[in-house]
């Protein structure tokens, strides 16, 4: 198989198992070191020397160069076969949570707007951080509308690109961005990140305010918590799940069923909750990196299994459809 293919198909299942950055990184470096190399230079032994260039690389570059499925590859390949939920997972037309490197995420604009297209979908939303989440370079106002001017440059061919935000909740329920600004985008995911453990009722109000207001499109990972992975556990937030979710049934606010594994987010007695409530829903990826735009497969698998209504998923509907939905505040 071509050598830049394999290298760049690694990266981008590292991506998805939440391996290191800096694992996935270098073969992403490895695959821009050997761009435009002829055969003959790729199987010279000098390529070791040549910047970006590892064993572990090489290796996977002489192995393609010989006709063969790298074994790293193979190996990936085997480990990242999706379980369930195909029929929903193939009716997905986007995704409305994604991060890029303007704030925590680890590739450029266009590295998410390539994988997006290569998955099929019609439309993705790039949703940096908000100003207050300064651990991950989150925007402020000057850099969210530079980036909005730079995300309407990639719409076309089938795709396009949407303007967003993943904003912070505030303690008191406000927004971590200027009004206007939350006006003039496509999508606002509202998600909170900090005080999770804040006590039941003011988080009740807490999350009532976000989902009843009419800047918000989407609830993102509900209860904050994480069940796996680098960063431990945490519990979920309290909260009434009840009160939450008729407030977002009655705003037209999805709930975000965040397909990060680590998340799981919301948990399934909520999401029955959700579902009871009339809510509708967004499958997200929550994607920091490319290759984990295909995460999508956890959370189709999770909502099928849970028996979410297909028409109440957002992220089914076709551009037109959701641009409608989207506007209905505006």
């Amino acid at each position: 198989m071509d050598p830049l293919d394999a290298l760049t198909e690694i990266a981008y299942l590292l991506e998805r198992e939440r391996s290191s950055r800096y694992k996935s990184k270098a073969f992403r470096t490895a695959a821009a070191a050997i761009e435009g190399l002829s055969d003959a230079q790729l199987r010279d032994p000098a390529l070791r020397r040549r910047a970006g260039i590892g064993e572990s690389t090489f290796a996977v570059i002489q192995q393609a160069l010989a006709g063969e499925v790298p074994e790293r590859l193979a190996k990936l390949r085997a480990e990242s076969a999706p379980t369930g939920g195909a029929e929903l997972r193939a009716q997905l037309k986007g995704d409305l949570h994604s991060h890029s490197e303007w704030s925590d995420g680890l590739t450029p604009i266009e590295a998410m707007v390539d994988a997006a297209r290569g998955l099929g979908h019609e439309y993705l939303a790039l949703t940096d951080h908000s100003p207050r989440l300064t651990v991950a370079n989150g925007l402020s106002p000057e850099r969210l509308r530079a980036q909005m001017e730079i995300v309407r440059g990639h719409r076309g061919g089938g795709f396009t690109l949407l303007t967003g935000i993943e904003v912070d909740i505030l303690d008191d329920g406000a927004l971590d961005q200027e009004d206007a600004l939350l006006h003039a985008l496509d999508v606002v995911v509202a998600s909170a990140h900090s005080k999770l453990r804040m006590e039941r009722g003011p988080m009740t109000k807490r999350l009532v305010a976000a989902a009843s207001d009419p800047r918000v499109d989407v609830l993102g990972h509900v209860t904050g918590r994480l069940v796996e992975g680098a960063r431990g556990t945490r519990p979920p937030s309290e909260f009434d799940a009840r009160e939450v979710f008729a407030a977002a049934a009655a705003s037209g606010v999805a709930v975000e069923i965040n397909s990060r594994p680590e998340r799981q987010d919301p948990p399934d007695d909520l999401l029955a909750l959700a579902i009871e409530a009339g809510c509708l829903f967004s499958i997200d990826s929550d994607a920091h990196a490319p290759g984990q735009l295909s995460l999508l497969d956890y959370g189709a698998a999770r909502a099928e299994a849970a028996g979410v209504p297909v028409d109440r998923i957002v992220t089914t509907w076709p551009l037109d459809r959701l641009r409608a939905w989207l506007e209905r505040s505006r």
